[in-house]
């Protein structure tokens, strides 16, 4: 807007600025936007602090253990002995080592198949239920999920208990004699095959809860247009319900990924790595080198070792992912 004053008038005089030279509102002397100093940082330094702490702390220290010959002599008087890779290079020509090796990736494999397909499964039929059902369902999930480790557990060691285990009585009851007192954990198939059970049980219900959550974001006038079309069930799913969820699906499984590959509370309290190793795997393995035969140097290879491979792991995953949305686009 042009202002016009009369001819011979005085220059109107310029508008004060505010108090303390701020020539724009938020942002304080020299221009610089108010609360860019340290104040931020220090605010935030008490979580990052003790976040280092947590878990940089102790994986820093299981690292130099792992570099060290460390034994029960040297965790009382504290004179470990620098020895490079040597912890390494003894884990890596054990052929019991790979025995591990092998059946925790067979562990892993079968616990996250199952998981992701029973739980793809438990959500679409989520989907499809009416309220009251819905809710019965989520119910039901919440309650299992939420139901502490040691507990299941212990559940289901009463389960298949070769004594006074219901499994026994109802399979004797359906005819089968030959589980009469039949000891579960005394073989090692039949105790691996418990395992999976129980941590597929403990894991279905937050992988259905989120694969539910992603599949009510799907537009369901995709869906009527493909049924319009005449696209069955099937095509529907691979054609847009599986790619509209599809970032959420490979949430949930690099999840179960880590969750089964570290395994140890359940195999620990059921079978303690038994019978004769058949449920051992990586941390197991560990933690029984490191408390039954004193020591803690190799104990802490086999864990380092064993970070390496997930991480080796979802490195590939991702890679694998990553390029696929690349040629999607």
């Amino acid at each position: 807007m042009t202002v016009v004053r009369e001819a011979g008038a005085p220059p109107a005089a310029p508008l004060p600025r505010p108090a303390g030279g701020s020539a724009r509102p938020g942002r304080g002397a020299g221009g610089r936007p108010v609360g860019s100093g340290v104040w931020p940082y220090l605010l935030i330094a008490p979580a990052i602090l003790g976040m280092l702490y947590l878990l940089a702390y102790p994986l820093v220290r299981t690292v130099l253990i792992s570099l060290q010959d460390f034994r029960l002599r040297q965790l009382i008087q504290g004179d470990a002995r620098f020895v490079g890779l040597r912890n390494y290079e003894t884990l890596l020509t054990d052929a019991q080592f790979w025995q591990v090796v092998r059946r925790t990736f067979l562990f892993m494999a079968v616990n996250v198949s199952l998981i992701m397909l029973l739980a793809t499964l438990v959500a679409l039929v989520i989907e499809r239920l009416g309220r009251v059902g819905r809710i019965a369902v989520l119910s039901a999930l919440v309650l299992t999920w939420a139901m502490p480790v040691i507990a299941a557990t212990t559940v289901f060691q009463w389960l298949f208990h070769s004594e006074f285990g219901i499994v026994n009585w109802a399979l004797q009851q359906l005819g089968f004699t030959s589980f009469d007192r039949y000891p579960w954990f005394a073989h090692g198939t039949a105790a691996f095959t418990i395992l999976v059970v129980l941590i597929v049980w403990q894991s279905v219900p937050f992988a259905a809860i989120t694969l539910y959550s992603a599949l009510v974001t799907v537009p369901t006038e995709l869906y009527e247009s493909a049924r319009l079309d005449g696209a069955s069930a099937r095509r529907i799913f691979r054609a847009i319900t599986f790619p509209m969820i599809r970032p959420i699906f490979m949430l949930v499984f690099s999840l179960e990924v880590i969750w089964t590959f570290k395994a140890f509370v359940q195999i620990w309290v059921m079978t303690n790595g038994g019978p004769d190793d058949a449920t051992t795997i990586l941390p197991v393995y560990a933690v029984q080198t490191a408390l039954s035969s004193q020591r803690y140097d190799l104990g802490s290879a086999a864990s380092m070792v064993t970070v390496l491979m997930l991480a080796g792991v979802l490195v590939f995953y991702f890679r694998q992912m990553f390029r696929q949305e690349g040629e999607a686009l």
